[in-house]
């Protein structure tokens, strides 16, 4: 896909604190890209400055082929949703919705009918003549959602607009969003600290840290293939031991622990003996038997605790040296603690991260 959006060595500064960090990041048309990140990392400062309502100290900011960093917020054209939803509590739904159109000189009849669109696009239709105090929380949200998309703008930003929701309704308004962008071929840029939130709903996820981008990519990419170790980590729920690569044969890699055990993992790319690294196990690709299993990887150990967590067994293992978390199918045995039990992975089930 051709690039939309381009942030172009972007640095920004408040005082001497520096929350953005000579950042390059570009976005296609279409795309739902997720800025994800702890609380500081810069993410909710770039959104901001894609909106218009920050200011770049250096670099430079284009949408479309065209720098934007001296146009004024209302002539960027993009549609913006906030977790305080910001509704007009006197306005009823459709005034809202209206308001961005109002605000446009759009004539009366072509308001009216993008209006009854906007509110068919988010099923509310019904609640047209509501005030915002007698909506639930996710109606409220959906109204903000189609009052920034009633003027057809060119990008959609979202500042962590689910974050006020429930567990349910939280997820179920992910695959709205998310049914949405694919039927409209809307350009969103989703600001969000929920890992499964960006892994559900984005076709790339931009992993910030301090001020930087850690990692880019696919959702697949990102937890499958972590490239540091603040992104296996953040992402999800790993095993991270550290150790020494031993021998690298084709595409396996010997690696050494301190406490003298190996473990054979996949490798990609030049990697040579010697150096240390950390090894990413995720705890859902390990298996647990009584007796050693014919896997790349055995590891006898013991269990500390198992807890049922619904859909999936948490089972905590523990030996002199490396504690592990293996997570289970459901319907597995639950192995009460003491067991010795081995904890066994193929080498492709391990990523191997580069310090």
């Amino acid at each position: 896909m051709a690039e939309f959006i381009r942030f172009d060595r972007i640095t920004k500064f408040f005082g001497a604190l520096c929350v953005v960090e000579n950042l390059d990041l570009s976005i296609a048309k279409g795309e739902f890209v997720s800025l994800l990140g702890p609380s500081g990392s810069g993410k909710t400062t770039l959104l901001m400055m894609l909106a218009g309502f920050e200011s770049p100290t250096s670099g430079a900011i284009l949408v479309d082929g065209s720098a934007v960093n001296d146009v004024p917020t209302h002539r960027r054209d993009m549609g913006v949703v906030f977790q305080s939803y910001a509704l007009f509590p006197h306005m009823t739904v459709g005034e809202n919705i209206a308001f961005p159109l109002q605000m446009r000189g759009v004539a009366r009849a072509d308001t009216a009918e993008r209006v009854r669109r906007a509110l068919d696009m988010v099923q509310l239709s019904a609640l047209a003549d509501r005030r915002p105090s007698q909506l639930s929380g996710g109606q409220q949200q959906r109204v903000a959602l189609a009052r920034a998309l009633v003027f057809e703008p060119r990008v959609v930003l979202m500042d962590e607009p689910l974050g006020a929701l429930d567990k349910q309704l939280r997820e179920q308004m992910q695959l709205d969003i998310r049914d949405l962008h694919r039927r409209l071929g809307l350009t969103i840029v989703f600001v969000t600290h929920d890992q499964s939130e960006a892994l559900t709903m984005s076709d790339r996820v931009a992993v910030f840290n301090k001020g930087r981008i850690e990692q880019i990519g696919t959702p697949r990419q990102v937890y499958d293939e972590p490239g540091t170790r603040f992104v296996a980590e953040f992402i999800g729920e790993t095993n991270l031991v550290e150790g020494v690569v031993e021998a690298v044969e084709g595409q396996e890699a010997t690696v050494r622990l301190a406490s003298g055990l190996r473990i054979v993992s996949a490798v990609t790319g030049d990697l040579a003996p010697g150096g240390p690294v950390h090894l990413s196990i995720r705890p859902e690709r390990i298996q647990l038997a009584e007796t050693p299993a014919e896997q790349r990887n055995c590891l006898e150990t013991e269990v500390a605790d198992s807890v049922y967590q619904g859909d999936h067994l948490r089972v905590q293992l523990q030996n002199a040296v490396h504690p592990l978390v293996a997570k289970l199918d459901r319907r597995s045995r639950e192995f009460p603690p003491g067991t010795k039990v081995y904890a066994a992975f193929s080498s492709g089930d391990c990523r191997i991260i580069r310090p």
